[in-house]
């Protein structure tokens, strides 16, 4: 995609048929009594946006850092996990290195943390493609230029320090920094986290244009299912751990399949909601501690059964809608389809819920 002056392409096309591919991760850590991701499966397409949601704890970060090899000290994974058609969790250090600067790069949440407040901005969006021989310094340069043009941002800020920008502005130089390398997948832990909220709506916007420009996958990290429905074409729905439902964005927001899902977008704010207190998920997430058996989501449904408690769900299509998967024993409760309920031998009525 790169052109040979260092200019950033305006070609969406890709040479790869997938940006991230995730089959089967688990990853261990030492004194958890269970993985803290149990069987994650994730695909990003190029050109995509697939939000990954849930609540803090759920395992967003760790999934999204696995596809950089950035994975906590004595951690044991199985699974595997491509950039590209290649393999991260097989690569050596110097392997791992070229992936950072080349096919996949992050957007951390607090940029002023990820940005060395002593150097220029010039100096921190070059480094790497000169440190790594892609790029003699003039290419570098021009291109720094070009990508700071293309977040919105004057290039005369290359001659600036940290100090004299705002967070917006900061957030657009890493979104700068992070297509430096011309990468297929961009991972956005959270991106918008430490900025006010007008500025949170232009980085979307400026991600959704980048994405179509560039024709890169971006795998977007939030807690923010207002943010997720904004930027997203698919969401996949974390709990635990799992992936416990992943669909179109506006079908699974319109009518979710797991209960989980269901919980989150009842104690989100509306404009039309009626007044008085949100409501809220009982309970705790389970601690990492203790064993699960069955449905992690087991002790804080409201349609869970002794089936829930024992046996795990392994995710099921939704009746008619392609692509649109649950791992819930009873999501066709959340239908209020009494005929597909019946179809559950030991499913509870849904007046008794």
């Amino acid at each position: 995609m790169t052109e040979p002056t260092g200019a950033p392409s305006t070609d969406a096309s890709t040479d790869v048929s997938t940006a991230l591919e995730i089959r089967g991760l688990r990853l261990r850590l030492p004194g958890a009594a269970r993985p803290v991701l149990d069987g994650v499966d994730l695909d990003v397409a190029p050109g995509e946006t697939v939000a990954l949601v849930g609540e803090s704890g759920s395992g967003k970060s760790l999934t999204s850092r696995s596809a950089l090899g950035l994975l906590p000290p004595g951690a044991a994974t199985e699974g595997t996990v491509r950039v590209a058609g290649e393999s991260v969790l097989t690569m050596n250090g110097e392997q791992l290195r070229a992936l950072r600067t080349g096919r996949a790069a992050m957007i951390f949440q607090d940029p002023r943390a990820a940005i060395n407040p002593l150097r220029r901005i010039g100096d921190f969006l070059t480094e790497s493609v000169r440190l790594t021989g892609a790029m003699s310094r003039p290419d570098a340069e021009r291109r720094a230029a070009e990508l700071l043009t293309a977040v919105g941002l004057d290039p005369k800020v290359m001659r600036s320090y940290p100090g004299k920008l705002s967070g917006g502005m900061l957030q657009r130089v890493m979104i700068a920094a992070a297509l430096m390398g011309d990468p297929v997948l961009l991972l956005a832990d959270e991106p918008t986290t430490a900025l006010d909220v007008t500025s949170q709506a232009e980085v979307i916007a400026l991600l959704d244009r980048l994405r179509e420009r560039f024709g890169t996958g971006l795998l977007f990290v939030t807690h923010d299912l207002g943010l997720a429905a904004a930027i997203s074409d698919r969401v996949c729905v974390m709990y635990a751990g799992r992936i416990v439902e992943t669909g179109p964005a506006a079908e699974l927001f319109e009518r979710p399949r797991h209960p989980y899902t269901a919980a989150l977008l009842d104690s989100t704010p509306r404009l039309d909601s009626q007044p008085g207190r949100l409501a809220a998920i009982d309970g705790q997430p389970p601690d990492v501690r203790v064993e699960l058996t069955g449905c992690a989501f087991a002790e804080r449904c409201r349609f869970a059964t002794d089936r829930c408690r024992t046996e795990a769900p392994a995710p099921r299509p939704a009746p008619g809608r392609p692509g649109h998967l649950a791992a819930c024993h009873h999501s066709e409760l959340l239908e209020g389809s009494a005929a597909d309920a019946a179809d559950e031998p030991d499913a509870p009525d849904a007046r008794d819920v």
